[in-house]
């Protein structure tokens, strides 16, 4: 069954973030942040679970579920026994990268809303930064200097064009 699905993603289009433009090394940066912050997930996630304040114990079970989402799109080869991983995967891989920075985003947020704690905070920082490298990668590349300058020189025309205009209107 794991075979056919193999197959089926290789026949299948490419994923949109190789439309958007991002480059090889970008993609691997973002999922290797993605592992990370999957791993410090689950770290802070235990020793969050390991206290009596019900909204700690709370925050602890979303971040480990945050590291079990994160390894699930990220690194499905690590859920490689969970029958459904291949298939988030592919789905998670069409999305573009603005609505991945919005989950992840989201996703790390929500047990700092919780319990404002150092092991929330240092815990979640990783898959937060995986949600900004993805937004980033959303944003695009820089433009060079020359399209800039050629820009600056046209409003600069255009400003001058309109002050003409206006002083040769009150004449």
């Amino acid at each position: 069954m794991s075979g056919s699905g193999a197959a089926g993603a290789a026949s299948g289009p490419a994923p949109p973030a190789q439309e958007e433009g991002m480059t090889w090394w970008y993609r691997w940066l973002c999922r290797l942040a993605g592992v990370l912050g999957a791993v410090s997930c689950a770290i802070s996630g235990l020793f969050n679970c390991v206290t009596i304040h019900p909204l700690n114990i709370a925050a602890g079970v979303w971040m480990i579920m945050n590291a079990f989402i994160l390894l699930l799109c990220e690194a499905p080869f690590c859920c490689q026994f969970v029958e459904f991983a291949n298939t988030v995967a592919e789905k998670v891989d069409r999305l573009r990268s603005w609505q991945k920075a919005v989950f992840y985003c989201g996703m790390a947020i929500i047990p700092i809303v919780m319990s404002l704690t150092l092991t929330t905070l240092l815990g979640n920082a990783i898959a937060f930064a995986t949600g900004v490298l993805y937004g980033l990668s959303a944003l695009g590349k820089k433009g060079d200097a020359i399209s800039y300058a050629r820009i600056q020189q046209q409003r600069q025309q255009a400003d001058e064009e309109k002050l003409a205009e206006t002083f040769e209107g009150e004449l």
